[in-house]
């Protein structure tokens, strides 16, 4: 017996070994295997076929161990894993690493059905009185006193806040002065309010839900547009209730943490623990039991982000791809696959209905619908009839600048009168400004010098709480000193932040609830979802925030959303800038006036004519789409032409050397309609150290790509310089 097997490494290819005679009845398709590779006798690898011949010219090597009760992969998973990795020019072994939870990844195997225990850590009863006696263990001290401010909590988290902290918690456990304990994980879902009433739909959403549920049992996509506010996620849940009749079961994908209590909270009303969460907020034992719960059945409805793509949901009758324009779907960093495009291609194997949704669907989406690929479905209200959010538009051009050493004014006097009145009226306010931090640049008045990271090429942005100078690509952090290193001169700072915004609304708004919500004010899933219950509650008046303000988040009490500047992502070079900062602004203006109370939006811009302002203020997506799609096709970008980005790192030289390779590799393959941009450095040209240079190919289809790919095997097998080559096929990021 012989079986094809994709190692879990970065290893284009795959291997054929044999399977001894004792372990035959124990090897299906989906597999996990313990397999010698290379000088290591055991390496982890994937079952994906079986070959009816050895390939000529090697001796083969036997499978060591099977490592699990059940395979991970069902068979149509790695029907899917298997074009994945065609498709996205990604090693096998790697795509199928990453599409289980990483419980499911030891290197020596494990991980059987049974579900993992998680272990907590806790103070002993008078504990702190030993605190004195710990003076010159101060690895014990620290350890101590952090389980005392915080209680019972996961050694996982022990371990995040201090990397060498089990040894002495192990110590203080000899000492009587900490306690270990353990139990199996219970994922907590459903951590904001939830209302399981069912509700009376309307006629679109009648309509849309009709033609979903009549064309189960068949392959076919939906595009689900719909205002903000309008029922989408209604339509969501009657499909899946219906699938459910039917024995079936359902996969939905959401495009953040952030958003998974809300949504999952709603999930849970309805279907009860039928529901199961992959996402990376859960820890890896409670991903790991998650999946388990799928894999054998309990479980039948998925609600989880990028990866959850590759839950093991059998009998797939719907899948749902919750805004689906989000560019969080496209995995950047490992196998650079998109979950909304691979959920079509899911939904096509499984005989499965996919359904995508959105209030600005991504061009690609859209023209997908016109060219009759897709199906267009239409929620144009507001159910209830609640009229959308007003909006106005605050020009900020010829307005006099804060001299430097003052306070800017963040707020313009229409936003400042537009919060008291809100908040005199009872009712609640969101501040959108996508930059976190408190000031983005940093100069030395005297000699100019620009506070920078020296891994990254980029300023370091001032976080004023902390005191802090950090790098938002590498984490690098420094004390903010107000003097220059170089010269000795004054620094002063430029450019405002959320930091910034706080405590702008503070000043203006004593007295009022204020919180802020962006990656420097939380830490997590659990953080997230605390702060929007808060809010939630109608315990906070404003909330300020990054983007994670804007994603599909219902709140009732919020009648006025202010966004600080609309301009930020307007000049990203990136073709898809409008398009990103078209849908921000009218999704973040989409959270005015969901419930009684009608809704008002401020939109404070430097560009009020730029038609992804312009139109945001109309509601305009179809206007926006279409001036935006003339502007794509006579410049040849998606969706009328596909791409392909290489990647390179390394050193300077190395990295140079090995993207002109690349360029010189690929230019006799390059055909009528393609076309290579670059090589030149990235956007941004150093991260982590690490210099990065860009190709960019276009073409009319994707085989021309495939065949440019191949002409460029040789270089990536053997990189000059040792640089390390990423392909990304139809990329989202162009930085």
């Amino acid at each position: 017996m012989l079986v094809e097997v994709a190692v879990a490494a970065a290893v284009r290819g795959t291997f054929t070994y044999r399977v001894p005679a004792s372990l035959a009845g124990e090897v299906s398709l989906g597999q996990r295997v313990a397999v010698p590779f290379g000088r290591s006798p055991r390496a982890t690898g994937y079952v994906i076929g079986f070959p009816a011949a050895p390939p000529p010219g090697f001796e083969l090597r036997d499978v060591a161990a099977v490592l699990d009760t059940f395979p991970p992969f069902t068979p149509k998973l790695v029907e899917l894993l298997r074009w994945a990795e065609s498709y996205y020019l990604v090693p096998p072994g790697e795509l199928l690493r990453a599409a289980l939870p990483p419980g499911l990844n030891a290197r020596g195997g494990a991980a059987g059905p049974d579900r993992r225990r998680v272990e907590y850590a806790a103070p002993a009863p008078g504990a702190a009185e030993a605190l004195p006696a710990l003076a010159r263990a101060r690895a014990q001290r620290a350890v101590l006193d952090y389980l005392l401010a915080r209680g019972r909590i996961t050694v996982e988290e022990l371990k995040a806040a201090f990397p060498a902290g089990r040894a002495a918690l192990n110590l203080l456990v000899k000492r009587g002065l900490a306690v270990i304990d353990a139990e199996t994980p219970v994922v907590e879902r459903g951590l904001l309010p939830t209302d399981d009433r069912t509700v009376e739909l309307t006629g679109d959403q009648a309509t849309a839900l009709a033609a979903v549920t009549g064309a189960f049992g068949t392959f076919g996509t939906f595009l689900l547009h719909g205002v903000t506010g309008s029922g989408k996620t209604e339509v969501y849940l009657r499909a899946i209730a219906a699938a459910r009749a039917a024995g079936k079961g359902a996969l939905v994908l959401v495009p953040e943490i952030a958003l998974t209590p809300q949504l999952s909270g709603r999930f849970r009303a309805r279907f009860g623990d039928e529901v199961a969460l992959l996402h990376s907020g859960l820890s890896d034992a409670e991903r790991h039991a998650e999946w388990l719960r799928l894999r054998r059945g309990e479980a039948r409805i998925c609600v989880g982000v990028r990866s959850a793509i590759f839950a093991p949901v059998e009998e797939l009758a719907v899948i749902v791809v919750d805004e689906e324009h989000e560019p969080s779907f496209k995995q950047e960093d490992g196998p650079p696959y998109h979950a909304r495009d691979l959920a079509v291609v899911r939904g096509k194997f499984e005989d499965a209905v996919v359904l995508l949704g959105s209030a600005t669907p991504s061009l690609e989406t859209l023209e997908n619908a016109r060219r009759g690929r897709y199906r267009l479905l239409s929620l144009p209200v507001r159910v209830d009839d609640r009229p959308m959010p007003r909006v106005e538009l605050v020009d900020l051009t010829g307005r006099p600048r804060a001299r430097r050493g003052e306070p800017p004014a963040l707020l313009s006097a229409e936003l400042q009168a537009a919060l008291a009145e809100t908040l005199a009226a009872g009712q609640q306010a969101i501040l959108f400004l996508n930059r976190r931090g408190y000031q983005t640049l940093v100069l030395c008045e005297t000699c100019g010098a620009e506070a920078r990271c020296p891994d990254c090429s980029v300023s370091l942005t001032h976080h004023a709480r902390r005191g802090l100078l950090l790098c938002h690509y590498c984490g690098r952090s420094e004390p903010m000193s107000g003097r220059c290193g170089a010269c000795g001169g004054v620094r002063f700072g430029l450019g405002f932040g959320t930091e910034q915004v706080e405590e702008a609304c503070r000043r203006l708004l004593p007295g009022a609830r204020v919180e802020r919500l962006d990656r420097d004010a939380v830490s997590g899933a659990g953080d997230t979802a605390a702060v929007l219950a808060r809010f939630a509650r109608r315990e906070l008046d404003v909330l300020v925030g990054t983007q994670m303000v804007t994603k599909g988040h219902d709140f009732p009490g919020v009648t006025l959303v202010g966004v600080v500047m609309a301009d930020t992502s307007l000049a990203l070079p990136d073709f898809r800038a409008a398009e990103r900062t078209f849908q921000l602004l009218t999704q973040v203006a989409g959270r005015a006036g969901r419930g009684a109370d009608a809704g008002r939006v401020l939109i404070q811009t430097f560009n009020p004519r730029t038609p992804a302002v312009a139109r945001s203020v109309l509601h305009d997506y179809l206007g926006f789409a279409e001036e935006e799609l003339a502007h794509r096709r006579a410049l040849a970008y998606p969706p009328f032409a596909r791409l392909m980005a290489v990647r390179v790192e390394g050193s300077d030289e190395g990295a140079r050397r090995t993207a002109e390779a690349l360029a010189e590799a690929a230019r006799p393959a390059l055909g009528e309609g393609t076309a290579l941009i670059g090589p030149a450095p990235a956007a941004i040209e150093r991260i982590r150290g690490k210099s990065r240079w860009h190709l960019l190919f276009r073409a009319g289809g994707h085989q021309p790509l495939m065949r440019i790919h191949r002409a460029l095997a040789q270089v990536a097998h053997r990189p000059p310089g040792g640089a390390s080559i990423r392909f990304d096929m139809d990329p989202y990021s162009m930085m």
